[in-house]
């Protein structure tokens, strides 16, 4: 039989291999660990790992660089599943437990270094992040800052916030915060431990989001805010009080991992439940949506396994019916890659920013047209990710002892 086509070599084929990784750290109200991935003709992607806390995650990105070197970019999900793996079988970080101390780190590398891989394998195709995740959904992603109330029990601060963020140029119209964990003067000798808020607080948390929603009116979403530290009956009654202002969630009302609370908390309550941010990987995500654990799901790329990773997590959690939005404390480049993300996944709400104010960070990108548009990023049509960074910003805002791409 003669054949018809004829096989191409890698070279013919245009394929490339990975020539180096770099990192360095910039340093703002946070630390951002930046990732840089370059093929052996030049062409290079960039990411971004965790910065704050992110003890360990650029000594963990060079612990992994041998490994990828000569490796082929395109292989995206063989280089993430075995990133780190030593000859000895059994190594890398696919096995790494949460009890070990560097494993987390290890989990925020690999993250950084795989959606650095996505912007140079859009590059090396020439299409967009985006599309080499099965194409967009929207045209552009919403966003949500962090701007409260100097008190959420004064009712002129709320007045005054309110007319602050509708006049805001970036157009956020989606708010996060949470509220004072103690009454102000009952706080002396509190036991700061205790998972239960007394009927004063709850009270006042309710009468708090009151005066913001009344301020703020019906056109803003808000969300709350919380940290983890409740126990499961104080989280539905947190729930129960800010209920009357229909909020967007209620964000990590308890432990991170899953228990059969967070399904009789999601169960009880009158408010959509959120969380995910310190999750890792499927397996972690997994009773979640399963167990119908949340209602909302809420993760971090760079704590959670990159692009790819959490594209299925989303594939699994639309089966129960279970929307994604995402926890983001990065830069702008890290705003940027999630959004590109976002753009991919089919019932998506919001991603976080503390960017958008107007600072360094909102220049740290060269982009051809505005950054924040009434709240939200468009999704590019360019290869990759569609962006660069400023270097002038850049070299401004290097952490120390740190060089350009050191």
């Amino acid at each position: 039989m003669n054949e018809s086509y004829q096989v191409l070599s890698e070279t013919e084929q245009g394929r490339q291999k990975i020539r180096d990784i770099k990192v360095m750290l910039l340093q703002g109200p946070r630390t951002y660990t930046l990732v840089k991935v370059i093929a052996d003709d030049g062409l290079y992607g960039i990411g971004e790992a965790y910065g704050s806390p992110g003890v360990g995650v650029k000594q963990q990105i060079e612990a992994i660089k041998p490994s990828l070197i000569g490796r082929d970019p395109l292989e995206i999900d063989v280089l993430y599943t075995t990133m780190g793996q030593n000859p000895d079988p059994g190594t890398g970080w696919a096995g790494a437990s949460r009890t070990d101390g560097s494993a987390h780190a290890l989990m925020r590398a690999a993250s950084g270094i795989e959606m650095a891989l996505w912007d140079l394998a859009g590059k090396i195709l020439g299409v967009s992040s985006t599309v080499l995740l099965g194409g967009k959904f929207r045209d552009r992603v919403r966003l949500y800052d962090h701007a409260r109330p100097r008190d959420i029990l004064d009712r002129a601060s709320c007045e005054e916030w309110a007319q602050q963020v509708k006049e805001d140029p970036a157009g956020f119209t989606c708010h996060k915060f949470g509220f004072p964990h103690t009454t102000p003067d009952t706080d002396a000798g509190r036991d700061r431990s205790n998972r239960v808020l007394t009927v004063r607080e709850l009270r006042q948390i309710e009468e708090g989001f009151a005066n913001c929603r009344e301020a703020l009116g019906w056109d803003h979403d808000i969300m709350v805010h919380c940290h983890w530290e409740y126990d499961v009956r104080t989280a539905i009654q947190i729930a129960e009080a800010v209920a009357p202002i229909k909020p967007l969630w209620l964000e990590d009302a308890m432990i991170v991992n899953y228990s059969e609370s967070w399904k009789r908390l999601t169960a009880s309550s009158p408010v959509p439940i959120c969380t995910g941010e310190n999750l890792w990987r499927r397996q972690e995500f997994a009773d979640f949506i399963i167990k119908q654990g949340c209602d909302i799901l809420h993760p971090d790329l760079r704590n959670s396994g990159g692009f790819l990773e959490n594209k299925r997590i989303a594939d699994m959690a639309e089966i129960w019916g279970v929307p994604m939005a995402t926890h983001n404390t990065g830069s702008q480049l890290n705003t940027w890659a999630t959004c590109q993300w976002a753009g991919s996944i089919r019932d998506f709400i919001a991603c976080e920013t503390v960017t958008g104010k107007g600072d360094w960070l909102d220049d740290l990108l060269v982009l051809d047209g505005a950054y924040i548009e009434d709240g939200c990023v468009r999704i590019t049509e360019k290869p990759g990710l569609g962006v660069d960074l400023n270097p002038d910003v850049a070299h401004a805002h290097l952490a120390e002892g740190e060089t350009w791409w050191g």
